[in-house]
C-alpha cells in the first residue's frame, strides 16, 4: 500500500490522482488532518486515514501497513516547529514498520542548514539517522507563484513588470513535481537517490517575448524596481539575487519527459481565458 500525507492540499491531490492512474484505488491511503476534506476521495476508492503531524500516535495508525510513504513537507513556518513534526512523522514511519520513504525536500537542503532550507536539512538528517530507506525529491518554487491566470492582465496593459532584474528562474510546476513523486512511489529504481528538480530555466525577458507571440499583441517588458508587496517581493529578492539559477536534468530524467515548457504553460494560460 502508498500512503500519501497531507493528501488534501494541492500537492497531494495532484499525487493521489496520478497514483489512482496507475494502481487500484485500495492500494492508495490518504493521510490528512480533516478526512471530511477529502471524501471525494474516499468515494473514489481511496483509504482516509486521520494523520496529524502533531499526533505521533495518530501517525502510527496513518501509516501503518505502508509499503510506500510519501512524506510531504509541513506547512509550518516556524523551522523548529516544521523540523520537529517531521520527526514525528519519521519516527511514526518507522515504529509503524513502513518499508520505504519519500520525502519532499527543498533545492540545496542539502547544504544549506538555514533560512528556507533550516527545517529541511534537518529532516534529511532525520531520515539519514532513521536508518529507514528513502529518497529526497528536493523542490524549487513551484512556477504557479510566476506563471498564472495574472499574466493576462500583462497581455491587457500590453507590459510585464519584472522585480527579478530578468534573472534566469529555475521553478517547475506542480503538476510536473507531483507526477514525479508518483514515478518515485510505483518504480524500484530511485530509494537511496537525492533528486534535485528544477523546471525548464526561463526569464521575464524571455516570457514577455513569448506572451507577445502566443497572445497576438506586444508585451514589453518592464524591469520594476520597486518591490512587490509580500511573498511575492521575497521571491522577487531571492531570483535577483540568482538563488533560482541553479538547474540539473532530474526532473527530466525522472519524469521521462521533459518538464512543461515556457510555451506550454503560457498557451494553458491563456486558452483558459477564452
Amino acid at each position: 500500500m502508498i500512503v500519501v500525507s497531507a493528501a488534501s492540499g494541492a500537492f497531494g491531490r495532484l499525487v493521489v490522482d496520478g497514483l489512482l492512474a496507475r494502481v487500484p484505488a485500495d492500494r492508495v491511503a490518504a493521510a490528512v488532518r480533516d478526512p471530511a476534506r477529502v471524501a471525494d476521495l474516499a468515494a473514489r476508492g481511496v483509504r482516509v486515514r486521520h494523520g496529524d503531524y502533531d499526533d505521533p500516535a495518530g501517525l502510527r495508525a496513518a501509516f501503518a501497513g505502508a509499503d510506500r510513504l510519501l512524506l510531504i513537507s509541513s506547512p509550518e513556518l516556524d523551522p523548529a516547529r516544521r523540523a520537529a513534526q517531521h520527526r514525528a512523522a519519521i519516527e511514526a514511519a518507522r515504529d509503524a514498520g513502513v518499508g520505504s520513504l519519500a520525502y519532499t525536500s527543498f533545492l540545496g537542503a542539502d547544504t544549506r542548514p538555514d533560512g528556507v532550507t533550516a527545517a529541511h536539512h534537518a529532516t534529511e538528517g532525520l531520515l539519514r539517522a532513521s536508518g529507514l530507506p528513502h529518497t529526497l525529491l528536493r523542490h524549487p518554487f513551484y512556477s504557479e507563484a510566476f506563471l498564472n491566470p495574472g499574466l493576462r492582465a500583462a497581455v491587457a496593459a500590453g507590459e510585464l513588470p519584472d522585480g527579478t532584474g530578468g534573472r534566469r528562474l529555475n521553478t517547475a510546476f506542480r503538476r510536473d513535481l507531483a507526477e514525479a513523486a508518483v514515478r518515485v512511489l510505483t518504480e524500484d529504481h530511485h530509494l537511496g537517490r537525492a533528486y534535485d528538480f528544477t523546471g525548464e530555466p526561463w526569464t521575464h525577458p524571455r516570457l514577455a517575448a513569448t506572451l507577445s507571440r502566443l497572445a497576438g499583441t506586444p508585451v514589453a517588458h518592464r524591469p520594476r524596481a520597486e518591490r512587490a508587496p509580500g511573498p511575492q517581493g521575497w521571491l522577487e529578492e531571492q531570483a535577483r539575487s540568482g538563488a533560482l539559477e541553479r538547474v540539473t536534468d532530474d526532473l527530466e530524467r525522472v519524469l521521462g519527459r521533459p518538464p512543461t515548457t515556457l510555451d506550454e504553460a503560457v498557451a494553458g494560460i491563456l486558452a483558459e481565458a477564452v
